[in-house]
Formats: structure tokens, C-alpha cells, sequence
């Protein structure tokens, strides 16, 4: 397992006179360990002896100030970095000690501070209010991390986080965990892939779930590639049994989804993952409902064909679409919205004609219907 070095680990080796220069390449470093060694930097650069000149003089590596601390001095190979957790299959604590040592580990407070970091983000974004809203992050076989009940996500600190098992039981931290754990574990106990659930209270979205309407698919891309359709799960009340069944059978085959007059929930590889789900559901139920208001609520949809392609991208990046193979109508009918976005088979080519007896069974259906509503 890599060494992680967190904001504290900087701050230290600075404290001790260590020169980060020494710290061991292929290390994780988290967001703020990140954040203080460029500010390490800095200070550096502002006590120093100023900009070497770049004149005629300067030559080669003369040219340019030193590398702050910490940097190679050859640049890396891009990648794209991965905060997802990964635990030896079979190796949880079991006594209460070996759970304490596990539990204050340097890589778990680094999960925890990253957690803390985004409830941070959610309550700046509007995405909770008062205490609401909850994240967790899956640890070990039987073994998540979990944020506090009755905290302010906006004031959180990351040694208020809770441990429990994978049927709800507390197992450490100083703090309740919150009463709706049970309902993210039963989406991680259905879908593996699920290593953090995010549960919030974002207006646009929370809207939808109130008014019981799915948002349309087929219109937003960020949102088709990174949530896939919206999914709503019907009312139960928070925190029973009722509700986490519910939202653990919906859950586990989509990771955006609305729960019916309350909130949302999102899940995803780490806690960054899953906030960026939440964001890109909020912002394409925003779309589409400001949308909606234009040009007499006509909007026009991705055609099909091109859906494929967001299909190909969602597989790139390890993301099944349950929607794979459809046909176009059933792919991007939207009839419940309002205004709605109703799918419609295109003319054909080959010259083929209708049916005439089927014709005349329809039009006789529905002069029958019109005929009542009347």
C-alpha cells in the first residue's frame, strides 16, 4: 500500500527542518499535503534572493529560480489520479485495539479529511442545509467509514467521523454516526463498485424528487456519461428499513437517484466521485428545468446514434449502462416531464406502408378516449 502524507506530515517535516525534497516519489499526497507544499514554496521564493536574471548572462537551469521543495526535477508521467481505496480481501480488525490502530491509521485520516473536505464543498454548494445530508466510504469487507447525525456539513471535522459495519453496528469514533447509514450500506452490500454514497438535499434535484418526475434523459451529455439516467425510488420514510431496501434495489444499477419528497443520493470509486455525481445531477436537473421555460418548453434531444457514443465513453471509464441496445423511442422518451420531450420513430425510406386495418383500430381507440375525457 503506498504512504500516504497528509497537510500534518508536511507541516512536521517542515517544523523538524526536513527538506521535502526527500519525500519518495510514487507517494499519495493529499489535497491539502499538496496545498502546503506549495505554500512551502513560496515562502522559500520570498525569502531567497529574488528572480535570477534572464538576461544575456543566464544560461541553461541559470535562467529559472529552483524547484521548490518536494518537486523532481524531471516531470512525471501524466496520469489520472485515483482516490479510490483498496483493502486486502479478509484483513479487517477484528479486537477492539487492532480497529482503534486501523481506525487512526495515516491513510484512513487522510479518507476522513478528504470526506470532511467535501461535506465542506456540499454545504458551500447549497447541496444540504441545517444537519442534513451524510457521506460514507467503504474501508474493508465489513468496514465504512461514516459522517456524524445532527452536524452541519459546512462545520465538520474530520476526527468527528464514525466506523461501522456493513449492518449499521458502530465500531469507532467519538461521534453518532448518522440514522441513514443503513440506507448507503444497502447499495454497497448490492453493488461492489459503490465504495462511497453521497446523500443531499440539492434544490433542483430535490424538486424533481417532490414533484415524482424523473428528468428527462437524452438532453444533458455531462450528465449521460457521468450519472446515466435519473431513477426515482418511491417514498419511504428516512431512516427505516422500508427505505433502505427501496433505495438499495434502484441503487445498485444507477448511480444518481431521487428520493421521492426528500433528497437524493449518488455514489461512486471515493467521496470526490461521488460529489461530482451529485453535481452533475444538479446541474442537469437546473438545465433542463430553466430549459424548459424556453422556446415554449420545445428542447431538442441527442440523437440516438450519438448516444451510442456517450455509451462508449461511459465503458472507457468503467460505467454500464442499463440502457444499452435500446431503441431509439424507448432510449429518450420523455413524456412524463412537463414539457415534455416525447420521442417520435422517424419516417422510413423504403416506402413502406401502413397497415390500414391497424389505422383504423387506433383512430377508433381514440376518438373512444377523447370521446370520454370529453
Amino acid at each position: 500500500m503506498k504512504r500516504v502524507y497528509t497537510e500534518k506530515d508536511i507541516k512536521r517535516m517542515l517544523k523538524e527542518g526536513t527538506d521535502l525534497a526527500t519525500i519518495p516519489a510514487g507517494v499519495v499526497l493529499t489535497p491539502s499535503a499538496r496545498d502546503a507544499i506549495q505554500d512551502a514554496g513560496k515562502r522559500e521564493a520570498r525569502s531567497g534572493a529574488g528572480p535570477r536574471s534572464s538576461g544575456a548572462g543566464a544560461t541553461g537551469a541559470n535562467r529559472f529560480p529552483p524547484l521548490p521543495p518536494g518537486v523532481p526535477s524531471v516531470p512525471p508521467e501524466p496520469v489520472v489520479p485515483s482516490a479510490e481505496y483498496s483493502w486486502e480481501a479478509g484483513g479487517d480488525p477484528v479486537t477492539p485495539e487492532e480497529i482503534q490502530r486501523f481506525f487512526h491509521s495515516p491513510e484512513i485520516e487522510a479518507l476522513k479529511a478528504d470526506m470532511a473536505h467535501v461535506a465542506h464543498k456540499m454545504w458551500k454548494r447549497s447541496m444540504v442545509d441545517g444537519n442534513g445530508g451524510n457521506i460514507t466510504v467503504r474501508v474493508g469487507d465489513n468496514l465504512v467509514l461514516c459522517t456524524p447525525t445532527l452536524r452541519s456539513k459546512g462545520e465538520l471535522k474530520s476526527d468527528e467521523i464514525a466506523l461501522v459495519d456493513l449492518d449499521g453496528n458502530q465500531k469507532a469514533g467519538w461521534r453518532k454516526r448518522t440514522s441513514e447509514a443503513n440506507t448507503h450500506l444497502a447499495i454497497m452490500k448490492r453493488q461492489p463498485k459503490a465504495k462511497s454514497v453521497i446523500h443531499g438535499h440539492p434544490p433542483y434535484s430535490t424538486a424533481f424528487a417532490v414533484a415524482g418526475i424523473e428528468p428527462p434523459t437524452c438532453l444533458c451529455s455531462e450528465a449521460e456519461i457521468f450519472t446515466g439516467p435519473i431513477k426515482l425510488v418511491g417514498y419511504q420514510t428516512p431512516g427505516t428499513p422500508e427505505n433502505a431496501e427501496a433505495v438499495g434495489e434502484i441503487g445498485k444499477d444507477n448511480p444518481a437517484i431521487l428520493l421521492a419528497n426528500h433528497g437524493v443520493m449518488t455514489w461512486g470509486t471515493d467521496a470526490e466521485d461521488a460529489y461530482w455525481k451529485l453535481e452533475n445531477m444538479e446541474t442537469a436537473c437546473q438545465t433542463v428545468w430553466v430549459a424548459g421555460q424556453l422556446n415554449g418548453g420545445k428542447v431538442q434531444t441527442i440523437p440516438a446514434d450519438k448516444m451510442q457514443e456517450l455509451f462508449e465513453i461511459r465503458r472507457s471509464i468503467g460505467m454500464e449502462d442499463p440502457r444499452e441496445g435500446m431503441k431509439e423511442c424507448e432510449l429518450c422518451q420523455n413524456d412524463e416531464f412537463r414539457p415534455g420531450v416525447v420521442c417520435e420513430v422517424p419516417p422510413t425510406d423504403d416506402g413502406a406502408q401502413l397497415d390500414p386495418a391497424a389505422e383504423e383500430i387506433v383512430k377508433r381507440l381514440t376518438d373512444e378516449i377523447m370521446e370520454k375525457m370529453s
